[in-house]
């Protein structure tokens, strides 16, 4: 009965739960089986860095998505934000639609956090653009990255490499070339990484490893810089394909057709096209799921930039996300497994 409770959605659930949060000094019911509820959304400021007016910012993958509304959100805040995006070159709509901004105070980059090249260039547009660039530049948000789908036997190497270029080694190059002025401000790192970094998911392994991945890096460096007043947080966004369009059934059946075209015989004829036909199925049904409200990351990610301290970690997802993120890393692998496991 257990298993049986907690393998659903709460809000599929008979009943509720309630809990209390603190809103304007009063108290008010909170309905923990809303799909809405958000476990970061009570989160308060013990106090905000000032003056916000005198701090640049870089973001990462600001094409669309939570790049694009947080550069968007970070400019209408007072921040100097920097906007990489991959696609300025191509004239990409999100792109063009940040330079109609026409503010002092935004700037889009071209960026691809695969290439050294172009992110050094960055660097160097970044310390140019700074009043005074001895004393650096606040934060880096990583937020750069791609997803892909697809059990162990259907996903190919390059597929494994490819993913991991942009959100692993996309996340670790670019902190790099950016901490001298992050450490001259003594200013923040932000990592976007997901509940999937915490927690393993079938058919999801390549975009799995690099979240946890990142939020091994992301522990390191925020040891590593704790001395030097440099502060490091992890935001693990829940499903939101259904904001960020993420995915759509076109693109979903092109990824399925090329991996189906490309497995080995022995892989195909093992499986068959009945279940390679299933899986793709429900992963078309996954996508055109999750939360279409972006604003709970968006304030996650402004909290760690302008709180005068930062949470570790922010759990912007639906509530049944993170009680099964505490069930899975909290709780003996047997029992999860008897959970989750169909």
């Amino acid at each position: 009965m257990l298993a049986t409770r907690l393998s659903r959605p709460l809000s599929r659930l008979p009943g509720t739960l309630s809990a209390c949060d603190r809103e304007n000094g009063a108290r008010r019911p909170l309905l923990l089986g809303s799909t809405s509820f958000i476990p970061t959304g009570g989160r308060t400021y013990a106090g905000a860095v000032e003056p916000v007016g005198s701090k640049a910012v870089l973001v990462t993958g600001c094409d669309s998505g939570f790049g694009f509304s947080l550069a968007k959100h970070l400019h209408s805040k007072g921040f100097l934000v920097f906007a990489g995006c991959l696609m300025k070159d191509k004239g990409h709509d999100g792109v063009k639609e940040l330079d109609s901004l026409n503010s002092d105070r935004l700037r889009t980059v071209q960026l691809n956090v695969c290439s050294s090249e172009e992110v050094e260039k960055v660097v160097e547009i970044v310390r140019s653009s700074l009043k005074d660039p001895e004393k650096g530049m606040w934060g880096l948000v990583n937020n750069a990255g791609i997803s892909t789908f697809g059990e162990v036997e259907f996903t190919s190497m390059e597929t494994y490499k490819e993913v991991a270029e942009v959100n692993l080694w996309g996340t670790v190059r670019t902190t790099k070339s950016f901490l001298p002025l992050i450490r001259r401000a003594k200013g923040r790192v932000v990592n976007i990484s997901s509940m999937l970094g915490r927690m393993a998911n079938p058919a999801r392994s390549p975009y799995c490893i690099t979240k946890f991945g990142v939020e091994a890096f992301s522990d390191c460096l925020r040891y590593e810089m704790h001395s030097l007043g440099v502060k490091v947080s992890v935001v693990e966004p829940g499903n939101f394909i259904a904001a960020t369009s993420l995915y759509s059934p076109e693109s979903i059946q092109a990824i399925a057709k090329k991996m189906w075209d490309e497995l080995p015989e022995v892989v195909r004829k093992d499986y068959g096209k009945k279940y390679f036909d299933e899986k793709i199925a429900k992963m078309e049904t996954y996508c055109s799921s999750g939360s279409t409200d972006t604003s709970p990351v968006i304030d996650a990610v402004t909290h760690a930039l302008t709180a005068t301290t930062p949470y570790t970690r922010y759990h912007p997802m639906d509530y049944y996300w993170w009680l099964r993120m505490q069930i899975i890393t909290h709780l003996p692998g047997a029992i999860s497994d008897m959970i989750y496991i169909r």
